[in-house]
């Protein structure tokens, strides 16, 4: 099989020629990325990192992180696996994750704190709520209709509702039980933001008597056992980038 015809004083490839040229760029760029791989295997990075992340974690922060990781750890597989409340406990106690955003740290882990989310009580400018003047105090608001999210955790879901509504619309997200509320469908609702931030958004909080707003913390759990360099550097990436939310915030 020739690969190679002469044209003049010039050899050009042959049509079986080009093919084959192509399929062996594609062979040495694999050959390339299986040797960065090993390089980092050596070194210490694992393959694939687990990481529950808590979906109070404001997106900003946790694209952040992530931009800074795949700028250093492009040899790791990042496995995301958003959760809500004692979601993250459960991926811990399991072993399904390496690395979790939690708003507690759970029994027998360590962890770090990365921000203060707060809780503010909110409804749609429009709701009628916003029209009866004056402070709401819970008499007013326990006839209301109440969007809460659903604990994704198994092993002790916690019950976190709040305004003593008797009924309630339960959702797994924050963006549909935001989405809503906007809407004006429930009553009342939470939205989070970070601690020391201006409100943001088409929802307007409540003139309750008390209890305006809650406080929980974000923090950075893992197991207390030797965490390897990938694990590492997510966990500062994620320091880092909570550091900058919050200097954001304060402005």
């Amino acid at each position: 099989m020739a690969l190679l015809r002469q044209e003049g004083r010039r050899m050009r490839l042959t049509v079986e020629g080009e093919v084959l040229l192509r399929e062996a760029g594609e062979l040495l760029r694999q050959a390339d990325s299986l040797e960065r791989r090993a390089g980092s295997l050596r070194r210490g990075w694992e393959p694939e990192l687990k990481v529950a992340m808590d979906s109070l974690l404001p997106v900003e922060v946790v694209l952040a992180a992530c931009g800074d990781f795949a700028g250093h750890c492009r040899e790791t597989r990042l496995r995301l696996h958003e959760v809500v409340m004692s979601g993250a406990d459960d991926a811990l106690y399991q072993g399904d994750a390496a690395l979790a955003v939690a708003g507690r740290v759970p029994q027998g882990f360590l962890g770090d704190w990365l921000l203060d989310a707060e809780f503010i009580a909110c409804a749609a400018p429009g709701h009628r709520l916003h029209a009866l003047g004056g402070e709401l105090d819970g008499e007013k608001l326990r006839g209301e209709v109440q969007v809460v999210l659903r604990d994704t955790g198994i092993r002790q879901p916690r019950d976190e509702g709040w305004l003593g509504a008797r009924q309630r619309w339960t959702v797994s997200q924050p963006e549909t039980g935001i989405a809503m509320v906007e809407a004006g469908w429930p009553s009342a609702g939470w939205r989070a933001t970070a601690s020391g931030g201006s409100w943001r958004g088409s929802l307007k909080p409540l003139p309750l008597k008390s209890g305006r707003c809650a406080r929980r913390r974000c923090t950075w759990c893992w197991r207390n056992v030797v965490r390897r360099a990938a694990c590492l550097y997510l966990a500062d990436a994620l320091r880092r980038a909570a550091a900058d939310w919050r200097s954001g915030c304060a402005q």
